[in-house]
């Protein structure tokens, strides 16, 4: 007489492999992926080549005039045209490439670091620390973020750096407000309680059993402000407080196009396009992972 065994049961999945699932489901947000994979490899391709030549291809290739070619139409040696120096359009988008993206995701994990603990001491003592630290944070909010950018860049003085502290100082209150709320959603249950009973201290507490509840809505905050935060690099470039000439940052090219815009339309069409595609591609991943990490907060 043979005995028939039961089929083995499904091995149930983790919140990690629920969380993959769910993103892939969504075509648009892994085709956002796939974009922003694409472009972090051009701008590590562009600084490997950096690396390599010694930034001599960056002297003769981004920076380096070329008369002979001054507002050259797109062709099949200039794909997307020359500017007005004759620098290669295409290669000077390419390369412009890693400014607009590690400043603005650089700008956004700085503000995620300042801001968070503020966020986090502010929703677990509550009170007047509470109190203090979002008054504070309820300041910065009040003056625009452009505004305030623009301010901050100016007085510190127009460079690279500053322009990274500018937009992180700027971000800081809705990384502080997010933490605070993950918090004081999880400060009081249970789990918390019973670190307490055993004797953990609360820098303990809030490392160990907070701030892994309260990550996901920062992550997903990140990825969606990144977009934004590239949109703010190539804004104040724009206006001239940003990245500088002769640099190839997409604001800064978009800057000295907007003079030759009905005779040389390439010069602002082509960087402004790259510009688009990444924010959309931020976006469209930050929305994906927004509902796969958190599904309560899709809309």
């Amino acid at each position: 007489m043979s005995l028939k065994t039961p089929p083995a049961a499904s091995r149930a999945r983790t919140p990690f492999e629920q969380s993959l699932r769910q993103f892939l489901k969504n075509r648009m947000a892994v085709a956002g992926l796939v974009t922003v994979l694409l472009l972090f490899g051009v701008a590590v391709a562009t600084i490997a080549i950096d690396v390599a030549t010694g930034k001599a291809f960056y002297n003769e290739h981004i920076i380096e005039q070329d008369l002979m070619n001054r507002l050259a139409k797109p062709s099949m040696k200039h794909l997307f045209g020359c500017d007005e120096f004759g620098r290669d359009l295409l290669l000077r988008i390419l390369w412009g490439t890693k400014y607009s993206l590690f400043i603005g995701i650089g700008a956004i994990v700085l503000s995620l670091l300042l801001g968070a603990p503020f966020g986090m001491i502010a929703g677990y003592y509550g009170g007047r620390i509470d109190n203090l630290i979002m008054r504070f944070m309820d300041v910065i909010l009040a003056v625009p973020f452009m505004l305030l950018a623009m301010a901050i860049v100016a007085a510190l003085g127009t460079s690279t750096l500053n322009l990274l502290v500018a937009l992180s100082v700027s971000g800081i209150a809705r990384f502080a407000r997010i933490a605070r709320a993950s918090v004081m959603t999880v400060k009081d249950s249970e789990f918390v309680e019973a670190a307490r009973a055993i004797g953990a201290g609360d820098a303990e507490i809030l490392v160990r059993y907070i701030l892994p509840n309260a990550l996901s809505p920062n992550l997903v905050q990140v990825s969606l402000g990144v977009g934004n935060s590239i949109l703010m690099v190539a804004g104040l470039s724009y206006l001239g407080l940003g990245v500088q000439p002769p640099h190839p940052e997409w604001g800064t090219i978009l800057t000295s196009a907007k003079i030759y815009m009905r005779d040389a339309w390439h010069i602002s069409v082509f960087p402004g396009a790259f510009l688009v595609i990444a924010v959309i591609a931020f976006n469209l991943f930050g929305d994906g992972l927004r509902d796969a990490l958190d599904p309560k907060l899709k809309k």
